[in-house]
C-alpha cells in the first residue's frame, strides 16, 4: 500500500509543471528583459548626478550660464533659480531644474559636462596662480632680500611704495588689524604677472625670429 502510494507521488510530481521553465514559469527572454532595464540604484544615481549638475550650472555666472549649449526651457528655468532667494521658493525651483535636466538627451548633457569639465580646467589654473602670488607676497613679508630680487627684475616699479606697503602690512599681521596695505601688495603682484603674461607671446616670438635669422 505505501509503495504504491509513493508511486501516485512520485507520478504527480512528474507530471506538474516546473515553474521556473516553461510556459507555466518564466520564459528565459523574461529573464534577459529583466537584467537589462538598469536597477534602481543605477537609476538613482544618474538622478543624483543631473540634479548636480544642474546646481552646479545655478552656482556659476548668468553670462556661463548663457554660453552653455541647452534647450531654453532648462536655461531659463536655471536662471530663474538664480534670482529665487526664498529658502522654500528655491528648493522647489532647485527640484524642478532637475526635472528639466532628466528630460535632456544623453549628447545634449555630454554637451553641458564638457563645458563644465572646462570650467573646472580654467579653475584649477586659476587657483594655482593665486596660490603662487600668495606665496611670493609672504615671502616679500618674511625676507627683504626678496624685495631686493623683485626690483631688480621690474624696475619699473615704485621701490619706496613697495617698502612702504610691506612695512604696514607687517604691523596689520603684528597688530592684528585689518589688511588693508597686505591686499594692496597681492594687487600689486596680480598686476605685474597679468602684465608679463601678456607680454609673454611677443617675447616668445622675437625669440623665434632670432633663431631663424642665425
Amino acid at each position: 500500500m505505501i509503495a504504491a502510494v509513493d508511486k501516485i507521488a512520485s507520478a504527480s510530481r512528474k507530471s506538474m509543471p516546473n515553474p521556473n521553465r516553461g510556459s507555466c514559469g518564466f520564459q528565459s527572454s523574461e529573464f534577459e528583459q529583466e537584467y537589462d532595464r538598469p536597477s534602481k540604484s543605477q537609476l538613482k544615481r544618474e538622478m543624483t548626478a543631473l540634479q548636480k549638475l544642474g546646481e552646479e550650472l545655478i552656482s556659476q555666472s548668468r553670462d556661463r550660464v548663457k554660453s552653455v549649449p541647452m534647450p531654453e526651457d532648462v536655461r531659463d528655468a536655471i536662471l530663474e533659480c538664480q534670482k529665487i532667494k526664498d529658502h522654500e521658493g528655491r528648493r522647489r525651483q532647485l527640484q524642478y531644474v532637475g526635472k528639466k535636466m532628466r528630460s535632456l538627451e544623453e549628447h545634449e548633457v555630454a554637451a553641458i559636462q564638457k563645458v563644465i569639465d572646462s570650467w573646472h580646467g580654467t579653475s584649477k589654473a586659476e587657483t594655482a596662480a593665486l596660490h603662487l602670488l600668495e606665496r611670493r607676497r609672504e615671502k616679500l613679508l618674511a625676507d627683504d632680500k626678496a624685495l631686493t630680487e623683485l626690483l631688480a627684475q621690474h624696475p619699473e616699479l615704485d621701490a619706496q611704495r613697495l617698502r612702504t606697503l610691506i612695512r604696514n602690512a607687517r604691523k596689520e599681521q603684528a597688530e592684528n588689524k585689518p589688511p588693508k596695505a597686505y591686499r594692496e601688495i597681492f594687487q600689486i603682484l596680480k598686476e605685474l604677472e597679468k602684465s608679463a603674461s601678456t607680454a609673454t607671446p611677443d617675447t616668445g616670438s622675437d625669440t623665434d625670429d632670432e633663431t631663424d635669422e642665425e
